[in-house]
């Protein structure tokens, strides 16, 4: 598996994410009829903040070996994170009534990446054979 396009591609997806809720979170509450708050809007950008931490970190790692043994706690960390969102997803859209057109896309992304951080969890990295 390419682990430095899946770590790219990870964190282009969860740093847009987290810069969309860090930077628009009025306008996210209002359209999610979450309310107005002031207390909404904190929690959003944390969030954000999260999100895009998450991303930068797996920007960092893209280029290190991983799988198997090799930077468990990184894998394991987006395989937790995509795995149990994907189930909350997944959960979600057998009784939404609004917002389907977000939150089905959403499901289909996480699901992949729950399943490539499974992937990478379970298999050790492929041996470097210089030729």
């Amino acid at each position: 598996m390419n682990t430095k396009l899946l770590m790219t591609i990870s964190a282009f997806f969860l740093g847009g994410i987290g810069m969309f809720i860090s930077f628009l979170p009025e306008e996210i509450s209002i359209y999610l009829e979450m309310g107005d708050g002031v207390f909404t809007q904190i929690l959003l950008q944390i969030i954000g903040a999260l999100f895009m931490g998450f991303g930068l970190l797996n920007w960092m790692i893209r280029e290190a070996l991983l799988g198997g043994i090799y930077n468990k706690p990184i894998v394991i960390g987006n395989l937790m994170h995509f795995g149990v969102t994907s189930l909350a997803l997944t959960r979600a859209l057998f009784g939404i009534e609004e917002h389907f057109e977000i939150v089905l896309p959403l499901t289909i992304v996480y699901i992949f990446f729950a399943l490539a951080f499974f992937f990478l969890f379970r298999n050790n990295p492929k041996a470097i054979t210089n030729r």
